[in-house]
């Protein structure tokens, strides 16, 4: 959904045991699998050679087949660092991108974590590599019902997906440990806060809905907000009831 700009956050200086551990995030075979050579490559050049050190995010994007996640004609190209249309005016968000929100978001086993925008169902399946309470919401109909669809038929039966406007959350699950808002707001949607749990992240692509963003991410505690402002994104943006403000 965005093209990035240099990540100027960096963490901490790659460990060299990501590299000795490196071949076993590839257990996938190229007999079996015509694009495993395009998904090791993407995660050694396109992530590893970047900033995503985080190895359980390499074993997720290494493992979780993308090119599943858009058309046919598009699959070719799936695993090609840039978005892909997935119809309604809508992309699949660029790997890095999704790599990198996912790092940044650091999911730990049994946590809720609510995905605002579900697109393709690609974003929701990597966050069910760390936990299996997902839950995401998405407002164009067609795209919730077929990414519903591609989930439970690829396997991830534990993924909730729901038809509906985002700028509400889902106040019957919540409160969440995390939310991910994958479409650009001018502004934080007061529901979101609402549901998230002390302690918990919120990470959101905030700015002008037009030009450029800031990947925000704003950690609530019982004091107030914690706000990080870490890379420049150009999502597509947010509609429904955002656009009321």
């Amino acid at each position: 959904m965005e093209n990035s700009k240099t990540y100027s956050r960096l963490i901490p200086i790659l460990p060299a045991l990501i590299l000795i551990l490196l071949p076993s995030l590839f257990a996938f075979s190229q007999e079996t699998d015509p694009y495993a050579t395009a998904r090791e490559r993407m995660v050694i050049n396109d992530l590893l050679g970047r900033d995503i050190t985080n190895r359980r995010v390499l074993e997720a994007m290494g493992t979780i087949k993308r090119h599943l996640f858009v058309a046919p004609r598009y699959a070719s190209q799936a695993y090609a660092d840039h978005p892909l249309p997935i119809g309604e005016g809508q992309t699949i968000s660029q790997p890095y991108i999704v790599a990198l929100m996912t790092q940044i978001l650091d999911l730990r086993p049994g946590e809720k974590v609510l995905e605002i925008g579900t697109g393709s169902g690609y974003q929701a399946a990597v966050l069910s590599f760390f936990t299996d309470q997902v839950y995401s919401i998405e407002i164009r109909k067609r795209l919730a019902q077929e990414a519903g669809m591609r989930l439970k038929r690829l396997g991830y039966s534990k993924i909730m997906v729901k038809h509906g406007d985002g700028y509400f959350g889902w106040p019957e699950h919540a409160p969440f440990d995390a939310i991910i808002v994958t479409a650009a707001a001018n502004h934080i949607p007061p529901p979101l806060m609402d549901q998230l749990k002390y302690g918990g992240r919120l990470l959101i692509p905030l700015g002008s809905t037009t030009y450029y963003q800031t990947l925000t991410k704003i950690t609530k505690t019982r004091e107030g907000s914690k706000v990080e402002h870490l890379i420049g994104v150009v999502f597509v943006p947010m509609i429904g009831k955002v656009l009321d403000r």
